[in-house]
């Protein structure tokens, strides 16, 4: 499989090791100021760049019927624009606010957990996550993931930042050096707390799981997800 990697800061690179060492070729590495020189010659491209770019680069991609996978958060604003442009040229997408295969079965577990407190109302939810201070987004798009869960499955509308209401979830996001990704969730009543956590040791787990999407994208078309990849 001929990869494009958008995008070739930390990520990509351990990225690119992952998928040479599963016998794929990489036909183009963008950085941040280069073109798309190559972009045609890919199977399929894999974005983990910037906000700021992502729009740019997929948009790359469905132009020229290139399959994408985008693990770049901050962007989310446009999805919506992203979904109706892949649907317009007939192409294939996988978006994923994090691509761990842990990650996408703590996603899981996350929403039945929430299922099973909805109706338990002396508990309240929040969150906490902690991730490099390289990061440029906060809270991480992993945290309104999984915030999302929550809210799909509960009594909460909304999450915040700052001091949450009762129908609020509040997260709290800290950046710490070389802290890959670290999301905590707790269910605190006057008596006792239930947590459930997920802690990254490496880049790796995120990278593998790019790549893996990737070779299970390849010859689809549509809009998936990580549970279409996992078949959870």
């Amino acid at each position: 499989m001929k990869i494009a990697l958008l995008g070739y800061g930390k990520m990509g690179k351990v990225i690119e090791k992952i998928a040479l060492d599963r016998g794929h070729e990489i036909v183009l590495k963008k950085g941040r100021n280069d073109n798309y020189d190559g972009l045609e010659n890919a199977d399929v491209a894999i974005d983990f760049s910037i906000p700021t770019s992502a729009i740019a680069n997929i948009s790359a991609c469905f132009e020229r019927n290139i399959p994408v996978i985008s693990g770049t958060t901050g962007w989310l604003e446009d999805y919506e624009n992203i979904i109706a442009l892949c649907e317009s040229k007939n192409g294939s997408f996988i978006y994923g606010s994090n691509f761990s295969l842990g990650v996408n079965v703590f996603f899981e577990l996350n929403e039945y957990l929430a299922k099973m407190m909805a109706n338990l109302k002396q508990y309240n939810v929040s969150m906490e996550e902690i991730h490099h201070t390289q990061k440029l987004d906060a809270p991480s798009g992993t945290a309104i993931s999984l915030a999302n869960g929550i809210i799909k499955n509960a009594h909460y509308t909304n999450w915040t930042l700052d001091n949450a209401t009762s129908s609020e979830i509040h997260i709290e996001a800290k950046r710490i050096e070389n802290i890959p990704g670290t999301h905590s969730i707790f269910y605190d009543s006057e008596v006792d707390q239930i947590e459930i956590k997920h802690t990254a040791h490496t880049r790796e787990g995120f990278a593998l799981g790019a790549v893996v999407a990737a070779e299970w994208l390849l010859g689809k078309k549509g809009v998936f997800t990580m549970k279409d990849v996992l078949g959870i």
